[in-house]
């Protein structure tokens, strides 16, 4: 099966440039600008998706697409006019492209912001009306509607948070807090958040692009159990050999000291829970091969052997 692949450059994408061939794809990487071809790609093209312009015959012959490219949550700076030219209406005009080239089928990365805000009360599923809150989750969801319209077959993969070596951001935070040195007043957060580990991602991808007959829809692509930022902590912590070194705090105080020493932005990413359900993929056919609990042991063996010049 040929793919082709946008994103390449990106942490998911280069992710998939490697894993997918394992798996026995061939891949046509979708370039914007010119660079090296990576050795485990079939072929590349270059070309602007915010200008798609002659896109069918960069698809020619593909088998499916997967479209991981586009301004991700949190972009400084991004105006809500820019996601939605490159979150929607270039995911939009590369699927068009992609029916007219005679692709099988299109896989569309779309995030579980596409399905709430940065916290939810209950277990999110594919059922729930979605209510997006900000321009990055509205401009996905806007995508997930295009392609609706199209006769193509499309699936949308609603993932959650996604860890793994080079992560940035929330992640990125608990890992430097995990390599602390210091006991931390977490143990009493009781929050949940599911995550996604970059290999169940990419088996997911797989079990997508292989099912059989028309999918037209979206799943929720989540770790099966989600942790509490504690029980987070203490992983990455047993992935470095150390104790989880915990102790509760009240929860009330814990965010007035965040507050008042202008860690604002980490309050708001311990004041709420996003527990994801993906049951509609794994009913599809989905094993996710990894535990969040031993996706970020993992995490933390490989980046800590990465700056000590292992690997």
């Amino acid at each position: 099966m040929l793919l082709a692949l946008t994103g390449a450059t990106g942490f998911i994408g280069q992710h998939l440039l490697r894993e997918l061939p394992k798996r026995g794809f061939r891949l046509r990487v979708l370039l914007r600008r010119p660079a090296s071809v990576p050795m485990s790609c079939a072929s590349a093209v270059i070309g602007d998706l915010a200008r798609p312009r002659n896109m069918s015959a960069a698809l020619e012959g593909v088998d499916a697409v997967i479209h991981s490219a586009g301004y991700t949550s949190g972009m400084s700076g991004v105006p809500e006019d820019d996601y939605r030219l490159l979150n929607t209406q270039a995911t939009i005009s590369l699927a068009r492209a992609a029916q007219r080239a005679g692709a099988k089928r299109f896989v569309f990365l779309s995030s579980i912001r596409a399905q709430s805000g940065p916290a939810a009360e209950t277990v999110l599923t594919e059922d729930d009306d979605p209510k997006p809150t900000d321009a990055y989750g509205r401009s996905k969801l806007a995508a997930e509607s295009g392609l609706a319209e199209l006769d193509l077959d499309w699936v949308s993969l609603r993932a959650a948070l996604v860890y793994g070596p080079g992560v940035k951001g929330s992640i990125a935070l608990l890992m430097r807090l995990a390599r602390s040195p210091f006991p931390l007043p977490l143990r009493s957060v009781g929050i949940r958040r599911s995550l996604l580990a970059l290999e169940n991602l990419s088996t997911a991808i797989e079990v997508v692009l292989r099912a059989a007959g028309p999918l037209r829809r979206p799943f929720i692509a989540a770790d099966i159990e989600a942790l509490t930022v504690a029980e987070m902590i203490a992983a990455m912590r047993q992935g470095l050999g150390r104790r989880p070194n915990l102790f509760p705090l009240s929860p009330v105080l814990l965010g007035t000291l965040l507050r008042v020493t202008g860690r604002e932005d980490m309050y708001r990413r311990l004041s709420g829970s996003l527990v994801a359900d993906p049951s509609a993929l794994i009913g599809l056919g989905w094993t996710p091969p990894l535990t969040t609990a031993v996706g970020l042991r993992a995490l933390m063996r490989v980046s800590s052997a990465s700056e000590d010049g292992e690997v």
